[in-house]
């Protein structure tokens, strides 16, 4: 078939008009692929405070020139822009940069790419010279040339002496030949261009993206989480916040770095719940905090029965001398006496019949509990109410909140009030406590959660864990989404703890602590609390949300040792205080899980064995990534036992481990960080191993 012609007219018009672009003056140099970016650069990538922002991204151009790039930033503070150099890997054809972050807040950065045209003449220049060609006394007045336009652009001075000198010299035909070349393959002369040699095509990549820079805290920790109103020491009292700061010695002790409160304001008596959650109360029933709000006040007061106002900021102050972290629970919710309930009824769901409608999660029933209208007619009125509510703790000196179930609240507000307390505040550090599906628990953490619960307590088998931490490990997500894996909370009290006896406590402890830089114990896990109020249910028997808890935590068995070694244990190894460096390898007993969480900078790597039976002990070999270690097939490399202090000899990718929970459930093995060896002798095959 023969393609229509087209019509004589439509030929002219076309002939005419310039090709889309042409007179637009359009980029000639490609600059894509930027990272550090979270979905294109819609959300900051996090970071903390100390640490630099590597950035890498793609340049090119076409034809054979060189290239020159550098990474723009500027600080929170809006200041002055900066600039870095990108070096570039022609092996990957990859730009890489770095800046410091010595300031808390959102950086902003992008890259820029310019043809390097001394640089590419320079080149050229030593070609012809090798090739001795003739074209070498054209090549220099051309490097003149380039000379004399930098100097005109250099500021009067030493600089721009040189410059000129170095111009003129190769501008001078009457030179010797070889002085001249002397003269422009000077690497001082190098030096000056890139300093002063214009950049006539710098191309900027097309948007601006940001890092969220926070405290060290908001990337590793292990939080305690108590209820100030258990502290008392006489059964049946309710406990005060002077008790309460009689228990944070005993928690610096064991090396935690936040004590995390559940909510600590009046408790409101209209449907209070009763003890193990019955639906009638009995006159000294304390009821659950989470029910927020009485004659006493709402969000910014305290429960009269744990003290005042100037008793919480003591015991602020005592946690901070002890270098703990203040967390505070932020639970959007309220009780039916709640002062809000009256002033701002518009802020409430209505039902037909006028009533406030309670929370609810059928079959589960809350009728001491309204949730909150976050698109009410008043909307404005309820966000501002909400952020000064945090406004109002920060001032008296909390730094930490633990947010309640903020999926059920819009993705908005979360936007708008942590860009509003972080624009005062960039210390402040918010946790998710988002159990809901994946997809809204990231995009929690890219609204600017600092961490976020996972679903770490109900994964007890090896496929699980390794399956959901490779998810949630990829590289794009652990560029905003910081998991915190709590091994119990007050509502979560899995099967595996309930049966496993002493040896799920300490294999749970052990994972929770190794995987994660975060991670998390609610109070009486170190007592081995297991029973639940009825089979089948992870609610705890007696639990401390309805009721009181005195608790003896010197009695026989408690796994305060355990604690205190794993939390030493972290801060003293650099591996366990990242989240990017974590790979599961090859064990040849499902029951035993291995992965390595590599060193950086020098620091040794991690090798950890964990027996996932708490009841019976496991022998398993293991495959050790020997070849990402940079150690040899054949070479033997020492393994020190970080749990127990013993050492051993290994040999080669397959060693053998044997772990008894009546023991101890797992190995943390040390390995001394080595220099790279040459990519053609890295490891390929396994050998035989030594015996931990």
């Amino acid at each position: 078939m023969t393609a229509p012609k087209t019509p004589p007219a439509r030929r002219a018009a076309r002939a005419a008009a310039p090709a889309a672009g042409a007179t637009a003056s359009p980029p000639r140099i490609v600059v894509a692929d930027v990272a550090p970016s979270v979905d294109d650069g819609r959300f900051p990538a996090k970071r903390v405070l100390g640490e630099t922002c590597v950035v890498t991204a793609d340049a090119f151009r076409e034809g054979h020139e060189l290239l020159r790039a550098r990474v723009r930033y500027r600080g929170p503070d809006g200041g002055a822009w900066r600039t870095a150099p990108m070096t570039h890997d022609p092996d990957a054809d990859r730009w890489t940069g770095e800046f410091p972050l010595d300031a808390l807040g959102d950086w902003t950065f992008t890259v820029e790419a310019w043809t390097d045209e001394f640089g590419t003449w320079l080149q050229r220049l030593g070609k012809r010279v090798a090739a001795q060609q003739p074209e070498v006394a054209t090549e220099l007045l051309d490097g003149g040339a380039q000379l004399q336009r930098a100097a005109r652009r250099a500021p009067f001075g030493a600089a721009r002496k040189r410059l000129e000198a170095a111009a003129t010299l190769l501008l001078d035909t009457a030179q010797p030949l070889d002085a001249r070349v002397a003269a422009a393959t000077d690497p001082a002369l190098a030096t000056l261009m890139e300093a002063h040699a214009p950049a006539n095509d710098l191309t900027t990549y097309d948007r601006e993206l940001r890092v969220s820079v926070e405290r060290p805290r908001a990337a590793f920790a292990a939080w305690y989480e108590f209820f100030p109103r258990s502290t008392a020491t006489e059964p049946g009292r309710h406990g005060t916040f002077a008790d309460a700061e009689r228990v944070l010695p005993r928690i610096a002790e064991l090396g935690f770095d936040v004590v995390y409160l559940p909510p600590i304001h009046p408790i409101g008596r209209t449907f209070r719940k009763g003890r193990n959650n019955t639906l009638t109360a009995e006159a000294d029933d304390v009821g659950s905090p989470w029910a927020i709000g009485s004659e006493h006040g709402g969000h910014t007061a305290i429960e009269p029965a744990l003290g005042t106002l100037e008793d919480f900021e003591r015991f602020v102050a005592r946690a901070r001398a002890l270098d703990l972290d203040v967390a505070l629970d932020f639970a959007l919710q309220v009780s039916p006496d709640h002062p809000w309930v009256q002033e701002h009824p518009e802020w409430f769901v209505k039902r037909a019949d006028g009533t406030i409608a309670y929370a609810e999660n059928p079959p589960k029933k809350y009728q001491d509990i309204y949730p909150l209208d976050f698109w009410s007619s008043d909307r404005e009125g309820l966000w501002t109410a909400a952020r000064d509510a945090l406004l109002f703790w920060i001032a008296r000196g909390v730094n930490t909140f633990r947010v309640d179930n903020p999926h059920t609240k819009p993705f908005a507000f979360w936007q708008w009030v942590i860009a509003e307390v972080r624009r005062a505040h960039p210390e402040v550090v918010f946790l998710s406590e988002a159990f809901t599906r994946p997809k809204k628990l990231l995009h929690l953490a890219k609204l600017g959660f600092s961490q976020s619960y996972g679903y770490f307590t109900w994964k007890n088998e090896a496929w699980e864990i390794t399956q959901w931490l490779e998810e949630f490990l990829a590289p794009d997500v652990v560029e905003y989404h910081r998991g915190n894996f709590f091994v119990n909370t007050p509502d979560i009290l899995h099967e595996f703890l309930q049966t496993g006896g002493r040896g799920a406590f300490r294999l749970r402890l052990l994972l929770a602590g190794t995987l994660s830089p975060l991670y998390g114990v609610y109070s009486g896990f170190e007592l081995l609390e297991h029973e639940p109020v009825r089979a089948g249910s992870e609610e705890y028997l007696n639990s401390e949300k309805y009721e009181l808890r005195q608790r003896d935590f010197t009695a026989p068995g408690n796994l305060d040792e355990d604690i205190r070694r794993l939390n030493r244990i972290r801060r003293a190894e650099p591996a366990l205080q990242r989240q990017d460096n974590l790979t599961f390898h090859r064990s040849e007993n499902e029951q035993v899980l291995f992965y390595r969480r590599a060193g950086s900078k020098g620091a040794a790597d991690l090798l950890v064995a964990v027996n996932l039976d708490p009841r019976q002990a496991h022998a398993s070999i293991v495959h050790v990534p020997i070849a990402d270690m940079n150690i040899a097939d054949d070479e033997p490399y020492e393994v020190e036992d970080l749990l127990t202090g013993a050492r051993y000899t290994w040999r080669g990718v397959r060693n053998y481990v044997r772990l008894d929970p009546a023991h101890e459930p797992a190995h943390v093995l040390r390995v001394e960080a080595r220099p790279p060896r040459p990519k053609a002798a890295k490891a390929t095959t396994a050998g035989a191993g030594g015996h931990a």
